[in-house]
């Protein structure tokens, strides 16, 4: 009998384990140490609270809409994840109105549609994309971009869509989706004066198999410092071009010292074995050891960990915020995850089996990249080697979708054990 008086602790406890461990997954789908079986088990976890809430019924709904007042990405998913699932429109609005108009709010919401599948979810998204507000189309052509649900000629329609977010979100969304037919309207969009929208139009048409106007669009992108777009832009371009012409571009990237890490990742970008030994002498410089060992990987496919060729933390390395209260950084350790190399093990295990590998071949993961290859490395591979693959597979396939290596974990097994 007294047990009724805990229920509600209990039940909030599950919001707030559900928004907190969406924190964790939405940076992990994107972090070095994750892999897709890591992702499935982080999902779990989700369910489990957010069954939690669902056995409480409209108290679980309750507590869940309460939380919403604090505008918190982790609190939007997890009630809008409750929300979605239901008829309840008054249920949508209430998500809507704590969220509309802020960029990172409304990601969560997309991730809540997304974590359903696309017939439970059909509700919502006709409501958002029949809708006259830009916004709400934004949400419901992002849901079916992420889901890799073709939109038809709504996607044609908002293409050229005066609402700048809700244009760039449709550029985006034609690429992810293959959508070739679209190729001369997003062409069209490669020179537009936003900076956004000009990369999501340039990165489509490369994938829909543009290798022209598009990558001479990327490379200047590729160089600005410091936006998230670079690395995005560094990617698709440098994938897209022979190892030659890939090669001169890094030439331009060294130009300036403070890209050294953005050359280091290109180097891995492009898989020439020919750069390693530099690469082994960069594990030297505390500030971009770890990312050189990365590529290294990304090149070899020699797991630091695996093939113990780990280090130890240089003696005084302070990366991101320290204790001292005059030290103006906030920036987190962007490595904090990766391990240290150890260069002479390291050069030791080039020596042994550098003849395995020949210059001005690209590799991923050890091997030469094939469309086999790539679809094994999306089985097995972490995170960011599992997001290059399916960068790799959708640049062959101009046609194809990208594949989602955000979705949830078990939807993406399912599609990866389909017969090809």
């Amino acid at each position: 009998m007294h047990n009724n008086l805990f229920i509600p602790d209990i039940v909030t406890q599950h919001a707030e384990e559900a928004a907190f461990l969406w924190l964790l997954r939405n940076a992990a789908v994107y972090q070095p140490h994750y892999n897709l079986e890591d992702l499935v088990e982080l999902d779990e976890r989700i369910n489990a609270h957010l069954d939690g809430l669902r056995i409480a019924g409209d108290a679980g709904w309750e507590i869940a809409q309460e939380a919403l007042s604090w505008q918190e990405p982790g609190e939007i998913f997890t009630a809008a994840v409750l929300a979605f699932e239901t008829l309840q429109t008054e249920r949508w609005q209430a998500i809507l109105e704590a969220s509309m108009g802020q960029p990172e709010l409304s990601r969560a919401i997309i991730s809540a549609l997304g974590w359903h599948s696309i017939d439970k979810i059909a509700s919502p998204i006709n409501q958002f994309l029949d809708s006259n507000e830009a916004e709400q189309q934004y949400l419901g052509i992002a849901a079916l971009a992420i889901h890799r649900v073709n939109p038809g000629y709504r996607l044609d329609k908002v293409l050229v869509d005066e609402h700048l977010q809700l244009r760039t979100r449709a550029l985006r969304a034609a690429g992810e989706l293959g959508r070739q037919d679209l190729l001369p309207k997003i062409l069209q969009q490669i020179q537009a004066d936003d900076e956004a929208a000009r990369f999501w139009a340039a990165w489509s048409a490369t994938l829909l198999g543009d290798r022209n106007q598009a990558l001479e669009t990327l490379k200047p992108l590729s160089l600005l410092l410091p936006t998230p777009l670079n690395i995005c832009a560094l990617h698709v371009l440098l994938r897209s071009l022979d190892v030659e012409n890939a090669t001169d571009w890094l030439r331009v990237i060294a130009q300036d010292q403070k890209r050294l890490r953005y050359l280091i990742i290109g180097m891995g970008i492009i898989g020439d074995p020919i750069h390693i030994p530099w690469l082994i002498t960069q594990m030297e410089n505390s500030e971009v050891a770890r990312i050189a060992g990365e590529t290294f990987t990304f090149i070899t496919g020699a797991n630091l960990d695996d093939e113990d060729l780990e280090g130890e933390k240089p003696a005084g390395f302070e990366a991101g915020p320290t204790e001292n209260p005059e030290d103006e950084s906030v920036d987190l350790d962007t490595d904090e995850d990766l391990p240290w190399p150890n260069p002479a093990l390291i050069h030791t295990w080039w020596q042994k089996h550098q003849a395995q590998y020949h210059s001005q071949t690209r590799y991923l993961m050890g091997k030469p990249i094939t469309a086999q290859h790539c679809q094994h490395i999306l089985t097995t591979g972490l995170q960011r080697q599992r997001s290059a693959a399916a960068l790799e597979l959708a640049l062959m396939q101009p046609s194809a979708p990208l594949f989602e290596t955000r979705a949830p974990g078990l939807q993406q097994q399912q599609q990866l054990t389909k017969p090809v």
